[in-house]
């Protein structure tokens, strides 16, 4: 009976989708709000990549909402992680990295921080943003995780120091949505002007919502792999063979 209940189920659903997609144009893409937002974006915001105007502009309530469930997601693995290791002890540290591990760690280290900065503060330019740029800069620091990770396994990173500029990010991101509604538009409306297009002091404050993406998700991401590398190896076990020579 189970089986044939998901097999009625699979069925009426091909045969839902089915008269969806018969009811659509073939060739014409049912596509009416991106046709505007295609249109109308380069001269009410001024960016050039426009998926970072839709992203942070037309649709940045919803950006903050990804942003929520992020911090909720890393601050709820966080929580596990901390009560896993005070369960289980501290256990013993991994042991630093060979020469070329940790010489390479050194040059990637700011190498990654570069490349992070620079697609977070041209995302209204060119495709990326703040989500990219963020991911890259958690593994900058994670790098080094690897590479040191010191008697603790975190690489001497501070998760005070990750804290605060999440916070930071975080409360940055609100403060500008609130000046928006405060200067009489939209929450999170582009403001100080949009500039020229394609240059990099343009978009008015996309670039700086931008940057507290960056910054959120990359510390976020950064505090959450540290605490993932921070976690005690599991007991050891001697070998069966050996208790029985022992014996």
């Amino acid at each position: 009976m189970r089986n044939l209940a998901s097999l009625v189920f699979t069925a009426g659903l091909a045969f839902l989708l089915l008269v969806i997609a018969a009811q659509l144009g073939f060739g014409e893409p049912p596509m009416r709000v991106g046709g505007a937002i295609l249109e109308q974006a380069p001269a009410e915001v001024g960016a050039a990549n426009i998926v970072t105007a839709v992203l942070l502009g037309y649709r940045g309530i919803d950006t903050l909402g990804e942003l929520s469930i992020l911090f909720a997601a890393a601050t709820a693995t966080g929580l596990v992680l901390v009560r896993g290791r005070k369960d289980c002890g501290h256990g013993t540290s991994d042991p630093p990295g060979g020469f070329i591990l940790r010489t390479g760690a050194d040059l990637l280290f700011p190498l990654l921080l570069v490349v992070g900065f620079y697609i977070i503060l041209h995302g209204h330019l060119t495709p990326g943003g703040g989500f990219q740029g963020g991911v890259i800069l958690a593994a900058a620091f994670f790098v080094l995780v690897l590479a040191r990770p010191g008697a603790d396994g975190s690489g001497g990173t501070s998760h005070t120091a990750i804290a605060f500029i999440e916070g930071l990010a975080g409360a940055g991101f609100i403060a500008i949505g609130l000046w928006s509604l405060w200067d009489g538009g939209e929450f999170l409306a582009p403001l100080l002007g949009k500039g020229v297009m394609g240059e990099l002091l343009s978009a008015g404050t996309l670039p700086l919502l931008s940057l507290a993406v960056g910054l959120k998700v990359g510390a976020e991401l950064a505090g959450l792999m540290t605490q993932l590398a921070e976690q005690p190896a599991g007991p050891q076990h001697p070998h069966p063979q050996a208790e029985d020579r022992g014996s």
